[in-house]
């Protein structure tokens, strides 16, 4: 077996394709056989993988559908290898294609019974729990944004913001459109960033809103008085980032209060 061969048969090779175009170990071995030969018969591929003979035939069915492989026309049946850029191309498509499915699925189901019944089953088991109750950690910089873009989105009186402009620009996606609708519905926004003027001043002509300069550290998001998010980490790009959520009228109106005395000043 000549050397590119030995290679194709590399387990490391093997396992991370595998992972990467989400194939299975047959179809794994298989395709880089293939794309080793450029075209093959199946008997050619078989001896090139070590996929037994039987399987061969199926596999390269399946790859074939899948578009990592074209059958050509003549007897024995001849399999071309689809070019790997071609076939990126082609997950990358379906893989949109099936995100954007997936989304209209999602927002589709606020119309259904079940999703009624889901928001019932949530109230009913809230109700009888404790405000201070309703205070936990929450892991994970995406699931922080999250639950943090929900809050903003349920203000109906006061935001109050404290972080950077680098952060405002870095959620762009979740602050235009909140700072947009709270400003539409006349809802009082706070926001004093640690940062340049400048970049203060760009933040504010984007987002159209009144940022000030502060030389606060920390960062904290306060809703009407009622809840904050405080994240725990500085660098906002880190993906095991970790934040506190309080819903504590009694502690969000007090360190409100102490932020208006700063605000003011």
């Amino acid at each position: 077996m000549s050397s590119k061969f030995k290679m194709i048969l590399k387990p490391e090779l093997i396992k991370k394709i595998k992972d990467y175009f989400d194939l299975n170990i047959y179809e794994t071995k298989v395709w880089l056989a293939l794309l080793g030969k450029g075209v093959a018969t199946a008997g050619e591929v078989a001896e090139i993988s070590s996929v037994p003979r039987s399987r061969t035939y199926d596999v390269l069915e399946s790859l074939e559908k899948r578009g990592f492989a074209i059958a050509k026309l003549g007897k024995p049946v001849k399999y071309i290898a689809v070019k790997p850029t071609a076939v990126i191309e082609k997950l990358k498509s379906n893989t949109l294609k099936q995100a954007q499915e997936r989304v209209k699925s999602l927002v589709n189901l606020k119309e259904t019974q079940e999703y009624n019944e889901l928001q019932e089953l949530h109230k009913s088991g809230i109700s009888p729990v404790k405000q201070e109750e309703l205070s936990g950690a929450i892991k994970g910089k995406s699931n922080i944004y999250n639950h943090l873009h929900e809050i903003l989105e349920n203000a109906e009186k006061e935001i109050i913001i404290v972080c950077t402009a680098e952060e405002i620009e870095s959620k762009s996606r979740i602050f235009l459109p909140v700072f947009s609708r709270l400003n539409k519905n006349k809802i009082k926004i706070k926001v004093a960033l640690n940062s340049e003027k400048s970049q203060i001043n760009k933040i504010n002509k984007k987002f159209k809103i009144k940022a000030k300069k502060t030389d606060l550290e920390g960062r904290f998001f306060i809703v009407d008085g009622k809840e904050i998010v405080f994240p725990l980490s500085n660098n906002i790009n880190e993906e095991n980032d970790l934040a506190i959520w309080i819903n504590s009228e009694f502690f969000a109106s007090s360190l409100a209060s102490m932020f208006d005395f700063v605000w003011r000043k």
